[in-house]
């Protein structure tokens, strides 16, 4: 596979990462920048997410952000952005003749908002945070409950979009210090990718990122101790349904063991022969869906397994997914079920080279994170070197007892107890 990966570094600093996909008709255009809730204070939590909000309220060079985002969107695109836990990202499909403009816009609104709107931009993410609580203000999003617990006392636990309280006493003053210490030429990369070329790419963005002021690119501070497990954590919330996640600290993407991690997502799953599916879903119809993700930091992975059931199957569905992790430490893959997570693995690396999207992903935000960002090739050959006695022997490191974190948010009334059960016995 002919590496299509291209890279310069402008004189301010900022990375440009071009993907050229001659064989696709859209591009997609994204910027990235190390600053996500992992990079505040606890007292200011919520800031970067604020800040992203604000950037589409209009900047110097396009002061009325609804022609600003009209340009874009004129051009094939729409722009669009995300804060995540450790970075964030500004995006937009391109056309390959009418890349200018959504560069421009990108560049200037990164560069020079005009932190317009404040008020009405804080009551749009007060709204948001009520989808992550109940009518008491408990938190019942199950992935934050989940990260608190994993990540006690440290940044990783703090919400991305951060708390009622947190968001009501941020000021200007606060979002312009972010954006100041944030959004440094140093701490961005610039990634496009799909049927474009790198020396136009590289024009555009010398042309239009280049009043970026240099900056300093931030780091992630020190991990803290993992906590002790097992432990639950239950939220009682009405609804029909209860969503279950057991979650575990693991080796970051740069560890030898992660390659044996994603061989282990894939075996528990990836379709309807996955054992997830096949044991929870299929052959005891304890719950109607189910999954496997794993969230990559710089220093950490959390890996995760969970459903949604009926509550009085709650039990017998937790009990369950714990059984399906201790047998992945009790016994070695087969090799048919081996090869297979494999094979679906080099295939999902092909589809993903049709994918302007899953481009700017893996090398933009690797680009950012993990620089150099990993060739494809390489990460087969990690991949393809996995064996059945590294999936169990990774495994066995991952899931302990002392490691393991579950969540339950839902009905609880007559399982609460024999949830509790089901963690104390596990692994």
């Amino acid at each position: 596979m002919n590496d299509p990966v291209q890279k310069s570094t402008l004189s301010n600093g900022l990375r440009v990462v071009t993907v050229e996909l001659p064989h696709l008709h859209v591009g997609m255009i994204a910027a990235y920048v190390r600053a996500g809730s992992r990079h505040e204070d606890p007292a200011r939590n919520g800031v970067s997410h604020f800040l992203e909000h604000l950037f589409f309220r209009g900047s110097e060079g396009y002061p009325d952000g609804r022609t600003m985002n009209a340009l874009v969107e004129d051009c094939g695109g729409s722009l669009n952005g995300v804060t995540t836990r450790d970075h964030g990202y500004y995006f937009s499909p391109v056309h390959p003749e009418r890349l200018e403009t959504p560069i421009a816009v990108l560049g200037d609104m990164l560069a020079r908002p005009l932190f317009k709107e404040i008020e009405l931009e804080r009551e749009v993410i007060l709204e948001e945070i009520l989808d992550e609580v109940d009518e008491k203000g408990r938190d019942i999003d199950i992935d934050n409950l989940a990260k608190r617990a994993l990540f006690p006392g440290h940044p990783l636990g703090l919400k991305i979009g951060g708390t009622r309280e947190t968001v009501s006493a941020l000021t200007e003053k606060h979002l312009r210090a972010q954006h100041a210490k944030a959004y440094g030429a140093r701490n961005l990369v610039l990634a496009a990718a799909g049927p474009l070329r790198h020396d136009r790419v590289l024009e555009l963005a010398e042309k239009h990122f280049s009043s970026l002021r240099p900056g300093a690119p931030l780091n992630d501070g020190a991990l803290n101790g993992a906590p002790r497990g097992p432990q639950l954590v239950a939220v009682d919330h009405v609804e029909s349904q209860l969503e279950l996640q057991v979650s575990f600290r693991g080796p970051p993407e740069e560890h030898a063991d992660f390659p044996a991690l994603r061989v282990i997502k894939r075996v528990l799953d990836d379709g309807l022969a996955s054992r997830m599916q096949m044991e929870m879903v299929e052959r005891k119809a304890l719950a109607y869906s189910v999954g496997a993700g794993m969230d990559g930091f710089t220093d950490c992975s959390v890996f995760e397994v969970g459903c949604a059931c009926a509550p009085r199957k709650a039990p017998a569905a937790l009990a369950e997914m714990l059984r399906i992790l201790a047998e992945l430490r009790q016994t070695e893959v087969p090799e048919d079920e081996l090869l297979r997570a494999k094979k679906k693995s080099r295939i999902w690396l092909e589809f993903s080279l049709d994918s302007p999207a899953e481009m700017i992903g893996w090398f933009g935000a690797g680009e950012l994170l993990h620089p150099p960002a990993e060739p494809f090739d390489q990460w087969l050959s990690r991949i393809d070197r996995v064996t059945a006695a590294d999936v169990r022997r990774v495994a066995s490191a991952v899931f302990r007892r002392e490691n393991l974190v579950a969540c339950a948010v839902g009905p609880l009334t007559g399982v609460e107890q024999k949830l509790r059960a089901a963690v104390e016995s596990a692994l």
